[in-house]
Order: structure tokens, then C-alpha cells, then sequence
């Protein structure tokens, strides 16, 4: 940029050395203009130019060279100059407008939907749409979707609920071989267990496991995994209780497949003589009554409102109607007092729990005049599976559940329990348990849905004494972001839940630590095809 003064001092010419630009040309005369004031003009000027340069040359890179006139580079550098914005804001608020008011509207009848967006693009270029037309298309769209995904969702979860309640058919074939077994081979018909050892069944200086339950495989695991981990396995005593279709399959599996040093008493419900219909007649009409054997056996679906049901309020529904939760086999722990009158403290397991730590200490615990150790499920790291209280379980609505409950006390897990049985003939737990089992049945099962823990819970109240949850991890059979490291230090974990380790809807990361206790090698299991995956 140069200025040119006159030799009269009287103008003076601005303009640039390259010649883009010339055109200021100031006169000055004496009584109107000063020098100071000329000077803070060519200040100002000498400011603001460089800006004018730099804005002219961002405005060529973005295409303005294209215009051919003044006026065009006014148009594009104008609402620059004067902090204006483009209408695009506008456009964006006016569309908003058009979406709520969409939103208000229904759908106009006989809508016709693209099938997916490149086919939207398509109609709105060949139909020429207007933003309203869009916004229905559009909402119409989203809704459908949706309502897709919902009902694929519901008939997985349906899916998943019948693969949960079947028995696959590996571990049918086992059981089938096993029983022919029991039938042709002295040894699998052997006594268990030995003569010499009936007396340690009823010797309290040994480490007493009672399972209950009709699947083999998963039985061999618990008492692999029990046997294994423990640092006593010779005072191990297991007390495996089976109903009777499968009594000479699961007798077969344990004569021909010891777990020396420790012992194992394998018994079919069939063989106690207290389990007659006079002790337990709540659980023959549980079994028996047409309307409960309907509720876990019949239609699922039918009847159901899945429009006003979440796809997690549905799963538990499911889950509340495994038929497990009418089986005699289920209900056994509750008799475990009149079932062995001469042993002192138990650990009743369930058939999907794997274990890993070694559990005699669990012996050593003083349960302070309690019944029930177990670990408390209403508080841990774990949001979903560590949150359960007692209205998780029962119907508040329910005029008798509301009176004598209380919604916020804390639940516990069955699964792996310490039981004292001493202090439990002293109380009247089972009578507790079976007077509210007969008014869910008087009230059509309206006061809780989901089989033996709830009338548990209300039996065991002010019995149970909490234990570390280190010795009881749960959730492993319905959540598959399990902490890996959590799972590692826990002492049981226990697949709660729909998918077992045994089944194909287990998840994958989680089965081999079930897995690893399975004895694959063994000419049955590989005969009825349980690979390892």
C-alpha cells in the first residue's frame, strides 16, 4: 500500500502496489481539515485495509472469483461486512415446528411406506414432498420400525423361554443310557454307598452337601467342582436327591464315576418315607390343580397385553413360569429337617452352580442362632442382580401381602445356603411356608408369581443370617456383562437364570467355567455327543 501526498500538501492518493486497488483520494484543505485528523484518518485506513484484503482473498478461495460483478460480491460479502447469518436456522426452526405438530396428528390413513431410506430419497425426489408430507412419512416410518423390533424381541425372549424349558438332547440321551445301564451292569446297580461308609451319612464330623435335582450332567459337575476345590475331600459326604424316572440313571452315573475320597449317597424321592401326601399336601395340589399346571405349562402368550409389558417385565413373566417351580424336586429344602433327622448343619446346592473355592469354612461360621446362612440381593456392585427386595417378589396390591410385608426388606438368594438344621426343628418354618402357599393358591396365584424363593422369603423372616457375597456370586445365567474378575474370586457362581451352561443359549464367555468340570472323556458322554463348545 502507498501514499502519494501532493507537493501542496493540499490531496492525497491511496492505493496499492500491485494496482488492485485504487480509489481514495483525499483533498485537504487547511481550514477543514487538520493534520492531527489526517493523520488518525490514514491510521484507521492503514488498520482496517489489511482486513478488507484478507476477507476479499477467503472469499475468492470459496468461489466468489466466479461472480461476475460488483453487485454479486456485494451480495456474498455483505452479510458478512454486516454479522448477518444465513436462513438456514430459520429452516431448521420451522421444521421442528412441522415434527411437533406431526407428532400431535395421526397418521393419514392408507400411508404408503418406503421400505427403506434410499427408497424415501427416491419417493421425496419423484413425489416432490413437502416438509409435512416428509414429517408423516417420516414418523410413520420410525413407528413401524419399532413395532418391528418389539415383536422380534417378544418372540426371542419366547424362543429363549422354550429352549430353557426343554431338556436337550444330549443330556436326554444320557439319561436313557444311564438307566438301560442301571438295568443290564451289576456294577452300575452297585450300592452307594459302600456298606462300610452308610454310617458317615449321619456323622456331623463331616462336611454333609445335599443336591437335589433330575439332570445328571449338571449334578456331576457340582459334585466335581465340590470335590476338587476342596482342600478336605475325603470329609465330604453328598446326599444327591433325584425323583424317580431318573433315580437309575443318576445311581448309574455315581457307582460307575466315584469322586473318592470323598462319599456320595445318591436316593430318589420315592425312597423317603416321610414324603408321604399327609406331610406335603399344599405341594400335591400345586402339582396336581389343573388351573396352576396351566399357568406353567400352557400358552405364554395368550391373554398377555405385550403392548403395556416391557421386553425385561416379559423375561421375568417367563421366567416366573419355568415348570421347575411346581416340582416336588424344587420344594425338597423345605423338608430337609424331617428329611435327615440326625445331622446337625447342611449346605443345600443347587444343580447350576459351579464350585471353585474350597468350602469348609463355611462350617465355621456362627450363624448367631440363625437358620439360614445365605447372601443378601439388595445391595452390591451389580445394579441389576444385586438390587432385589421384597417387591421384586410379591403383588403389593394384594390386600394380605400389603399388610404383613414390607416392599423395601432385603431378599437373599437360594443356591448355595448353610442351613442349621438344629435351630430349624425348633421353629415353625415349614408351617409359615406352607399357610402362604395355600393362600396364593386361594387367591389364583395373584400374590406372587415366581415358584419356591418368594414363600421363602416370607417362611425364613428373621431367620437368615447374611454371608459374605464373596461366597456366592449369582446372575451368571442371565446377564451377560458378568465381571470376569468377579466371577474368578468368587467361592459358587451360580447360573441363575435362563441360559445354563448346559444349553446352546448359555453364553460363551461364561461357560467354560462350568465346562471345565465335565468329564468329556467319559464313554456315555461321548456316545450321546456333549461336546465341549
Amino acid at each position: 500500500m502507498q501514499l502519494h501526498f501532493s507537493p501542496s500538501m493540499r490531496s492525497i492518493t491511496i492505493s496499492s502496489s500491485n494496482g488492485f486497488i485504487d480509489f481514495m483520494k483525499i483533498k485537504v484543505a487547511a481550514r477543514h481539515f487538520s493534520y492531527r485528523t489526517l493523520f488518525h484518518t490514514i491510521l484507521i485506513l492503514a488498520f482496517l485495509l489489511p482486513f478488507v484484503f484478507i476477507l476479499t482473498a477467503v472469499v475468492t478461495l470459496e468461489g466468489v472469483n466466479k461472480c461476475s460483478s460488483i453487485d454479486c460480491l456485494g451480495r456474498r460479502l455483505g452479510p458478512r461486512f454486516l454479522g448477518r447469518v444465513d436462513d438456514s436456522g430459520k429452516l431448521v426452526r420451522e421444521f421442528y415446528t412441522i415434527l411437533n405438530q406431526v407428532n400431535t396428528e395421526e397418521i393419514p390413513h392408507g400411508l404408503k411406506l418406503p421400505d427403506s431410506f434410499s427408497q424415501l430419497v427416491s419417493e421425496m425426489k419423484n413425489n416432490q414432498y413437502d416438509a409435512r408430507n416428509f414429517a408423516f412419512v417420516l414418523r410413520a416410518m420410525m413407528e413401524k420400525f419399532e413395532r418391528e423390533i418389539r415383536e422380534s424381541k417378544f418372540a426371542e425372549l419366547m424362543n429363549k423361554h422354550f429352549a430353557a424349558s426343554s431338556i436337550p438332547k444330549g443330556i436326554h440321551c444320557l439319561s436313557l443310557r444311564l438307566t438301560d445301564e442301571y438295568s443290564s451292569n451289576a456294577h452300575a446297580r452297585k450300592q452307594l454307598p459302600p456298606p462300610e461308609f452308610l454310617p458317615l451319612l449321619s456323622d456331623n464330623s463331616y462336611h454333609h452337601f445335599i443336591l437335589s435335582t433330575d439332570n445328571i450332567l449338571a449334578a456331576s459337575v457340582v459334585v466335581a467342582s465340590t470335590v476338587q476345590s476342596s482342600l478336605k475331600p475325603e470329609k465330604i459326604v453328598f446326599h444327591v436327591i433325584t425323583d424317580k424316572k431318573t433315580y437309575a440313571g443318576m445311581h448309574s452315573w455315581f457307582a460307575l464315576n466315584p469322586v473318592s475320597p470323598a462319599i456320595v449317597e445318591v436316593k430318589g424321592v420315592h425312597q423317603f418315607d416321610w414324603l408321604t401326601r399327609e406331610n406335603v399336601p399344599v405341594l400335591e395340589a400345586v402339582e396336581n390343580q389343573n388351573g396352576i399346571r396351566n399357568y406353567y405349562h400352557g400358552n405364554h402368550v395368550a391373554g398377555a397385553n405385550l403392548s403395556d409389558t416391557t421386553p425385561r417385565t416379559f423375561a421375568s413373566k417367563l421366567q416366573a413360569r419355568s415348570p421347575k417351580y411346581i416340582s416336588l424336586l424344587n420344594h425338597l429344602r423345605i423338608y430337609l429337617p424331617e428329611l435327615f433327622p440326625n445331622l446337625h448343619k447342611v449346605v443345600f446346592l443347587d444343580d447350576d452352580i459351579v464350585i471353585q473355592r474350597d468350602l469348609s469354612p463355611l462350617w465355621e461360621i456362627d450363624l448367631g442362632g440363625k437358620v439360614n446362612g445365605a447372601v443378601e440381593t439388595c445391595k452390591g456392585e451389580d445394579d441389576w442382580v444385586m438390587s432385589k427386595h421384597f417387591r421384586n417378589y410379591f403383588n403389593f396390591s394384594h390386600p394380605l401381602v400389603a399388610k404383613n410385608l414390607d416392599p423395601d426388606e432385603c431378599a437373599w438368594a437360594y443356591g448355595m445356603n448353610i442351613f442349621d438344621l438344629r435351630t430349624w426343628r425348633k421353629t415353625n418354618i415349614r408351617e409359615t411356608y406352607h399357610s402362604w402357599l395355600r393362600e396364593n393358591l386361594k387367591s389364583n396365584l395373584t400374590m406372587w408369581k415366581l415358584g419356591t424363593l418368594p414363600p421363602a422369603l416370607i417362611a425364613f423372616r428373621g431367620h437368615v443370617h447374611p454371608i459374605d457375597p464373596s461366597w456366592h456370586m449369582l446372575g451368571l445365567g442371565y446377564q451377560n456383562n458378568t465381571n470376569i474378575d468377579s466371577v474368578k474370586r468368587a467361592a459358587v457362581i451360580h447360573y441363575n437364570g435362563q441360559s445354563k451352561p448346559w444349553l446352546q443359549i448359555g453364553f460363551e464367555h461364561l461357560r467354560p467355567f462350568w465346562t471345565k468340570y465335565v468329564n468329556y472323556s467319559n464313554d456315555f458322554i461321548k456316545n450321546c455327543h456333549i461336546l465341549e463348545s
